[in-house]
């Protein structure tokens, strides 16, 4: 399937699988795993545009952050769906025997990455082995596992990440954990240089990333509400990917000030350039496209670096009952 699509033949098939309207709007908390960003576009344009209105969804967007635990809140019942940053944590779920499950996948691409200053010779993952590197705590229990697996890192070659470019710009060897979408834009900004980028998913890391995690209970009791939010927010996604844009732009902007024009473009243009929400097998699948072949792989890589134990379920953590229905695809 070829982008961009028609607009119109875009929403004429979301259209045609838009369910009635229902009599109540159901009530749905919704926990974004960082502040508002245009990473999570999709879920603003729909709220921005009446999409989940349309679905007889009455939608609440929650922030994030570093010292926001969405994961927490969902378990305490106190938010309906949350993004759950990558695929670990729905494997953490079916390790930890926990009642939750990944039941969509926002990004196909994990836009992790990790920047360095240009000309320190430090342009490519095998060329960090030995080198300093700030990761935060969380991505120590993830993705660093699978770095370390692949290039024969070390752990003492960690340093402590705290959220802030500022070491960046200090250190011309630093190297630390960023994201496609932001972070070599504000040292562009800041510098008048690009830093270099090493993404993640380029490196064979096989991980799904901002998957759309709910309980396992609202799965077996209210299936249709869980189709209805990820079909409305797959509505939302192409309408800001191949549409306009603009009302999700004006309702990131509301809810996080600090956010600017510059970097808001800067975000939606490497999301749509680099296929982090719509590339592979979302082609043929539709928005939020898993399939058992990629979990598998994943858990593989992951149980290879000693992570998982290969006899682990790690199909608990995940389903594709409310995916790749072919939902919004040109017909």
């Amino acid at each position: 399937m070829s982008r961009p699509v028609q607009i119109a033949a875009v929403l004429a098939a979301c259209l045609a699988f838009a369910p009635a309207a229902h009599a109540a709007a159901n009530k749905v908390t919704f926990g974004l795993d960082w502040v508002a960003e245009p990473e999570y576009g999709g879920y603003y344009q729909a709220l921005a545009t009446g999409i989940y209105k349309k679905y007889g969804l009455d939608v609440s967007i929650q922030e994030g952050g570093p010292s926001v635990n969405n994961a927490q809140l969902l378990v305490a019942g106190r938010l309906t769906f949350d993004i759950t940053s990558n695929a670990f944590l729905a494997l953490n779920f079916a390790q930890e025997n926990i009642p939750f499950v990944a039941v969509a996948a926002g990004f196909q691409k994990d836009p992790d990455i990790l920047m360095a200053h240009p000309g320190a010779g430090e342009d490519n993952f095998a060329a960090l082995k030995g080198k300093p590197i700030a990761v935060s705590s969380d991505t120590r229990a993830s993705w660093w596992i699978y770095l370390r697996a692949k290039y024969g890192y070390s752990d003492s070659q960690l340093r402590p990440y705290g959220f802030s470019l500022a070491p960046f710009f200090t250190n011309p060897t630093a190297v630390q954990e960023a994201y496609v979408t932001s972070e070599p834009y504000l040292v562009h900004q800041q510098t008048g240089t690009w830093p270099v980028v090493m993404m993640l998913s380029d490196s064979g890391f096989d991980g799904y990333a901002s998957l759309i995690a709910t309980s396992s209970k609202l799965v077996q009791t209210d299936p249709d509400l869980v189709q209805r939010f990820i079909e409305a927010s797959a509505e939302g996604w192409y309408s800001y990917l191949y549409g306009n844009p603009a009302p999700a732009f004006k309702a990131i902007l509301a809810a996080n000030p600090d956010m600017t024009p510059g970097l808001m473009q800067y975000g939606y243009d490497q999301l749509k350039a680099r296929g982090i929400v719509d590339s592979g097998d979302t082609k043929t699948l539709g928005i939020y496209a898993m399939t058992d072949a990629r979990w598998a792989s994943f858990f593989n890589q992951m149980a290879a670096a000693g992570l998982y134990d290969k006899s682990m379920n790690y199909k608990a953590g995940y389903t594709l009952q409310f995916v790749d229905h072919g939902f919004g695809l040109k017909k």
